[in-house]
């Protein structure tokens, strides 16, 4: 679609925003919110006719681009149909996205409990380890994104935690493994597993097994950086929650439906969670919904005893007709496949070639359509583009490199010093090497702040 200027109208949406909408993670006063007038595919456009390549993907939930119209019409369709029903009821809708996303989870989690959203998902399959096992602890890692509710904002691992953290959630935080910026003083991923591992189980020996109900790690951590762990790590605290009788949780929120070139990102690994949560790609963000896939051992649980929790909206018809076409659409146009093959053949090796020609690069991390590219000072020393959690002129690096990358027509993810690659899953191949094009303009901004 071309978009057609007119200004009168957005200045009128953004008059509307800015006298009325509270804004997430921001100071009300200093955003300037861009007034957005349409999106189809992997592109969305502003009121003055300015059209942008979204390497965001909204927030990493647009797996399969804006507007498609085949998930589009079953919205309209199940609209028609039954817009709405409450969640104790058997629904077409919600019984057939249950059963496509229990055929694609991985191992027995054949159980499917909806939420609204990701941070629901976490909220919901924390309460259910801790029911489960009886105990009150949970352990969660540094670098990580869970959610913003109140039991999810505190599994978090990065300064979004900091203002509602009151020490009293039964959180133990720790290091997950992480190569370029070794907690452990690592050399080689073997070292880094080995010690990240052990580190874990020191941790769990001085808090007292008997009381840890669960350990909760993103597969491929998103917004803290994209760190694939390195091989063995994810079967390694597989192991030491099956020693210890801890509840072993994914979180695939981000990394799931596709985003990583797999179904979900466990199965790089070969890795079965007692418990994965998901939300955003399992219907591209169209209708909030969000989920956690739950094991036949827990789910027996729950089998005469009542769970306690529940969602006025949990398998809202329209956001599980949304996931049924999503799925359907996804399989049928080969999705999945095209995000590995996006990742293999043109972001690996083309972002790889940006980091050797650019000093503000300081290492290229992901798979899929997944990536981060860890902006730096200086290449020797890896001190960050940024120090950690910059605001203000602090943070002109960064912001002069957003900034660059929007002059080219590319809608930027960028977070600390980094900034992520993570289109739609089914961006084509020249959509994809355009985003690196203008990537390669913005990082010789970057560069200038280099030494």
């Amino acid at each position: 679609m071309t978009p057609h200027p007119d200004p009168q109208a957005g200045a009128a949406v953004k008059a509307a925003d800015r006298a009325h909408v509270f804004h997430s993670w921001s100071a009300q006063g200093l955003i300037d919110p861009l007034a957005v007038a349409g999106a189809e595919g992997s592109y969305f456009w502003d009121y003055d006719g300015n059209r942008y390549l979204d390497f965001t993907s909204g927030l990493v939930y647009t797996n399969i681009g804006h507007q498609h119209p085949k998930v589009v019409a079953a919205i309209q369709e199940q609209a028609g149909r039954l817009t709405t029903f409450a969640p104790a009821f058997a629904v077409e809708a919600r019984s057939e996205a249950a059963r496509l996303i229990a055929e694609r989870t991985p191992g027995d989690l054949d159980k499917i409990f909806f939420t609204n959203g990701g941070a629901e998902a976490v909220e919901n399959a924390i309460r259910m380890a801790r029911l489960h096992t009886g105990r009150p602890k949970v352990l969660s890692a540094y670098r990580s994104y869970h959610g913003g509710t109140a039991t999810a904002i505190n599994l978090t691992g990065d300064p979004r935690r900091w203002p509602s953290d009151n020490g009293t959630s039964g959180v133990v935080h720790f290091w997950g493994p992480f190569l370029y910026r070794s907690p452990f003083y690592s050399e080689t991923e073997e070292q880094e597993c080995a010690r990240a591992l052990q580190h874990l189980e020191d941790t769990i020996a001085f808090e007292g097994p008997a009381t840890i109900a669960a350990i909760i790690l993103e597969t491929i951590p998103g917004t803290a950086g994209i760190m694939t762990p390195p091989p063995g790590y994810l079967a390694g605290v597989r192991e030491i929650c099956d020693r210890y009788g801890v509840v072993f949780v994914l979180d695939e929120v981000m990394a799931g439906f596709g985003r990583t070139g797999e179904w979900f990102a466990a199965d790089h690994f070969g890795v079965i969670p007692d418990l994965l949560t998901f939300a955003k790609g399992v219907n591209s963000g169209y209708v909030p919904l969000g989920g956690v896939a739950i094991s036949a051992e827990i789910a027996a649980t729950f089998e005469t005893r009542p769970y306690p929790g529940g969602l006025t909206y949990s398998g809202h018809p329209l956001a599980c007709a949304a996931a049924v076409a999503t799925i359907n659409v996804m399989a049928e146009e080969k999705i999945v496949e095209q995000a590995a093959h996006i990742g293999a053949t043109v972001f690996g090796p083309g972002l790889r070639e940006l980091a050797e020609r650019h000093p503000s690069v300081g290492e290229v991390r992901g798979t899929g359509v997944f990536w981060a590219l860890d902006l730096v000072r200086n290449k020797e020393t890896r001190e960050p583009l940024v120090p950690y959690n910059a605001t203000g002129a602090a943070n002109a690096p960064m912001a002069a490199f957003a900034a660059a990358c929007k002059s080219q027509g590319l809608w930027p993810f960028v977070n600390m010093n980094r900034t992520h690659v993570v289109p739609p899953c089914n961006i084509s191949e020249a959509e994809a090497k355009e985003g690196l094009a203008a990537l390669d303009a913005a990082l010789s901004v970057a560069d200038e702040h280099t030494a």
